[in-house]
C-alpha cells in the first residue's frame, strides 16, 4: 500500500477539520429538533388540559375563579418562556454553522477563481447563462422541476418546453417505478421499441419479466393471468431464452409459495433498483441525454483538477512565465481525472505532441501509422510524404482520416 505524500496527508487533515465543525452542527440539529419536539407536545398537552377545564367551568356558568386565572397566566408565561428558549438554542445553531464557514476559509484556498486568468473565460453575462442553465438541466434531472422552474422565473431564464418535456416525461415514469407502477415504462418502451432494438437495449423485456414476476407473488390466483402474460415473451425467446425458462420453471413453485422456493430470488425488491437504473441509462441514450447531469460532472471533475491547477499557478508565477497557458480550448498540463470521466475516445498526435481536433483530424498513413493532419503537412517534402516511424515514401493524398 502507497503511504500517502505530505500535501496529500495535509488536505486529509483539512478536510478532517471541516468535517468535524459539520458532525457537531448536525448533532445539534439532531439534539434542537428532538428537544424542540418534546417542548412543543409538552406544552400542547398542558394548554390542551387547561382548554378542557375552562370549556367545563364554562358549560357549567361558573365565573372564573381566581385559581384558574392565576394557571391561565402561568400557561401564558410557560409559552412565552418556551419560545424564548427554542430561539436561543435556535440562535446557537446559527452561530455553529458560522464556524463551519470560518473552518472552511481557514483550511482551504478562497481565491480559487484566480487560478485562471480572466482572458481565458468568455464575457460575464455569457458564463452567467451557461452556469444557469447547467443548474436548471441539472434539478429536471434530478426530478425538482418545481424548484427549476422557479430559478427560471427569478433569473428570467428562457427555457424551451422542447428542453423540458425529456426531463418532465421521464420523470413521470420514473416516479411510477419507484411506486412499483411498470404502466407508463411499458408504454413508453413498446412506443421507442425500435429505436431500443438498435441500441441492443433489453428495457422492453425487463419490465415484462418484471410484471410477471409481480403477476407470480400474487400466488395461485395470479396464475392464470401469469401465463397468460407470458405470451409477451414471445418476441424476446431468442435472446433471452434462459430466463424465460426460470420464469416458467418458478410456476411449479406456486402452490408452495414462491418465497420458500430455489426462485426466492425473484422476489427481491433489488429486481426495482435495476429496472429504475436500466430505463434512465437507456432512456438517456435513446434520448441524446447523459445519465448524470453535466453539472454533477463538471463538479467532480473540478474537484480532481483544482488542486493540480493551483500547483500549475503557483510554478507559473513563481517562473514568471504567465504566458504558457493562455488558449480557453486546452490547459497547460494533462489532468488525469479517471476512467469515469472516459467518454469517447481521444488521439494525441506522437508527432507534434498535440490532441486532435474536427480541424487536425488523425490521418492513418499506407504503412498504418497514424499522425496528424497539421504534423502531415509539416513533413510533406517535394510533393512526397516519408513516414516518421518506417522508411516507407506515399503520396500525402493517400492518407486516410479517422474516426474514432
Amino acid at each position: 500500500m502507497v503511504s500517502p505524500c505530505p500535501r496529500e496527508e495535509a488536505i486529509m487533515e483539512q478536510c478532517a477539520s471541516v468535517e468535524r465543525e459539520v458532525d457537531k452542527v448536525l448533532q445539534k440539529f439532531q439534539t434542537y429538533g428532538q428537544h424542540c419536539e418534546q417542548s412543543l407536545e409538552e406544552l400542547l398537552h398542558y394548554v390542551g388540559q387547561l382548554r378542557v377545564e375552562l370549556a367545563s367551568a364554562a358549560l357549567q356558568g361558573t365565573p372564573l375563579s381566581a385559581t384558574l386565572s392565576l394557571v391561565i397566566s402561568q400557561c401564558c408565561q410557560k409559552i412565552k418562556d418556551t419560545v424564548q428558549k427554542l430561539a436561543l438554542d435556535h440562535k446557537d445553531i446559527h452561530s455553529s454553522v458560522s464556524r463551519v464557514g470560518k473552518a472552511i476559509d481557514r483550511n482551504f484556498d478562497s481565491e480559487i477563481c484566480g487560478v485562471v486568468s480572466d482572458a481565458v473565460w468568455d464575457s460575464w453575462e455569457k458564463q452567467q447563462h451557461i452556469l444557469q442553465m447547467a443548474i436548471v438541466e441539472h434539478l429536471y434531472q434530478r426530478g425538482m422541476l418545481s424548484v427549476a422552474e422557479e430559478l427560471c422565473q427569478e433569473s428570467t431564464l428562457n427555457v424551451d418546453l422542447d428542453f423540458k418535456q425529456p426531463f418532465l416525461e421521464l420523470n413521470q415514469i420514473l416516479e411510477a417505478l419507484h411506486k412499483h407502477d411498470l404502466g407508463p415504462a411499458l408504454e413508453w418502451a413498446i412506443s421507442h421499441r425500435q429505436r431500443l432494438l438498435e441500441l441492443n437495449s433489453s428495457l422492453e423485456f425487463k419490465l415484462h419479466r418484471l410484471h410477471f414476476i409481480h403477476l407470480l407473488a400474487g400466488g395461485l390466483n395470479k396464475q392464470l393471468e401469469a401465463l397468460s402474460y407470458a405470451r409477451h415473451f414471445q418476441p424476446f425467446a431468442q435472446l433471452h431464452q434462459r430466463e424465460i425458462q426460470v420464469m416458467m420453471g418458478s410456476l411449479v413453485y406456486l402452490r408452495l409459495g414462491l418465497e420458500k422456493s430455489p426462485y426466492c430470488h425473484l422476489l427481491d425488491n433489488s429486481h426495482w433498483a435495476e429496472i429504475c437504473e436500466t430505463f434512465t441509462r437507456d432512456a438517456c441514450s435513446l434520448l441524446g441525454l447523459s445519465v448524470e447531469s453535466p453539472l454533477s460532472v463538471s463538479f467532480a471533475s473540478g474537484c480532481v483538477a483544482l488542486p493540480v491547477l493551483m500547483n500549475i499557478k503557483a510554478v507559473i508565477e513563481q517562473r514568471q512565465c504567465t504566458g504558457v497557458w493562455s488558449h480557453k480550448d486546452e490547459l497547460p498540463i494533462e489532468i488525469e481525472l479517471g476512467m469515469k470521466c472516459w467518454y469517447h475516445s481521444v488521439f494525441a498526435c506522437p508527432i507534434l505532441r498535440q490532441q486532435t481536433s474536427d480541424s487536425n483530424p488523425p490521418i492513418k498513413l499506407i504503412c498504418g501509422h497514424v499522425i496528424s493532419r497539421d504534423a502531415l503537412n509539416k513533413l510533406i517534402n517535394g510533393g512526397k510524404l516519408k513516414c516518421p516511424y518506417c522508411p516507407m515514401e506515399q503520396n500525402p493524398a493517400d492518407g486516410k482520416r479517422i474516426i474514432f
